[in-house]
């Protein structure tokens, strides 16, 4: 096929604005639409070959129109995400065809990216793991652990951490931060299977299933008979009313995420929000794309714990654009063992 000419570019669509539990006919697939594989002359653009896209909770805020920190999905237009794709094209100077690069790209076969800036499309250099690990490990997930845990938790060897939603995308990489640093790390999780990965797999020095915990609040304080230092928060509403009371003095929580409150109409109140004020606890939520000037440390040390083999990453992988929406329907049911990632093309 020569290049420039057309070929057709099926996309997953947003129907509309939601509430409640999103559905997978909130997204539409649709095989009309059509692009040319070059971008238009003398423009600043890079096209895109996606080959595998990100699903992460943050997404589900964008189903709604409301403030948030991230644009709402526009309705009859294609979802957006973090992907890594292949630069089949290019009009800009810091691209060139051959390329491989993560950022935001639409929920397609092919994005044209109109003038991306350096904090929406990152060139990858580094290739010794596998190119989707970008959606995760290397990606928007890694830097949230690693701001969330290391630069504003601020741990010491020695302390105890707890991590809620522990075998996701964030949180099977905060255990292992949590651990290379010294600490006695404790996660938990939805199912037995996910449990036994966080102890044998991650490196967790113990780990439950919350589900089948009819106190939570018993639950940590056996866990934690001290105290927890540090809680990365992943959860929210009933997990973070537990963990308040059993959190030691001058305890840290970075808030990074409250997946069990984004399908809520109503969400659940925390109530005893004094005890942040008698232990002296800082409760600091944050926003990855703040941080983002580490990025290039956040490699070096990610680098050199590869080559040192001291990580571990799971991925949960669906092959296909089709099954791009059932994906993200499966994280807010816990049906993802690991980061969930749709594999669009072969690289």
């Amino acid at each position: 096929m020569a290049n420039g000419d057309e070929v057709s570019n099926n996309q997953i669509l947003f129907r509309d604005y939601i509430s409640g539990f999103p559905k997978e006919t909130d997204m539409i697939l649709s095989t009309s639409a059509t692009i040319k594989l070059k971008v238009p002359e003398g423009s600043n653009s890079v096209l895109l070959k996606n080959l595998y896209l990100s699903c992460d909770p943050y997404m589900r805020c964008r189903m709604t129109q409301s403030d948030s920190y991230v644009a709402a999905f526009t309705p009859g237009s294609p979802i957006t995400g973090y992907a890594v794709s292949e630069v089949l094209d290019s009009g800009n100077p810091n691209f060139e065809k051959g390329d491989y690069v993560w950022g935001f790209a639409g929920w397609e076969q092919y994005s044209l990216i109109k003038n991306p800036d350096p904090s929406s499309l990152r060139k990858i250099n580094y290739t010794d793991v596998p190119l989707s690990y970008y959606t995760g490990i290397l990606g928007m997930p890694g830097m949230t652990a690693y701001v969330g845990f290391n630069v504003l938790a601020s741990p010491k060897k020695g302390e105890s951490v707890y991590v809620s939603a522990a075998s996701g995308a964030v949180g099977q990489i905060v255990g292992q931060f949590a651990k290379m640093m010294g600490c006695y790390v404790v996660g938990s999780a939805g199912s037995n299977e996910k449990v036994d990965l966080l102890k044998n797999k991650f490196g967790y020095d113990d780990a439950f299933n919350y589900k089948e915990e009819a106190d939570l609040t018993a639950t940590l304080e056996r866990y934690f008979p001290k105290g927890i230092d540090i809680y990365f928060e992943n959860v929210g509403g009933k997990m973070l009313e537990a963990v308040l009371p059993n959190m030691a003095v001058h305890g840290r929580i970075p808030v990074c995420g409250m997946i069990s409150q984004y399908n809520l109409q109503k969400p659940d109140g925390v109530h005893n929000l004094t005890q942040p004020v008698l232990k002296r606890v800082r409760m600091e939520g944050f926003n990855v794309s703040d941080h983002f000037h580490l990025y290039p440390e956040f490699m070096e040390l990610m680098k050199q714990y590869f080559k040192d083999e001291k990580l571990t990453y799971v991925e949960d992988m669906v092959e296909g654009l089709e099954s791009a929406p059932a994906a993200l329907i499966g994280l807010f049911t816990g049906q993802n063992i690991g980061k969930q990632v749709v594999k669009v093309a072969h690289e």
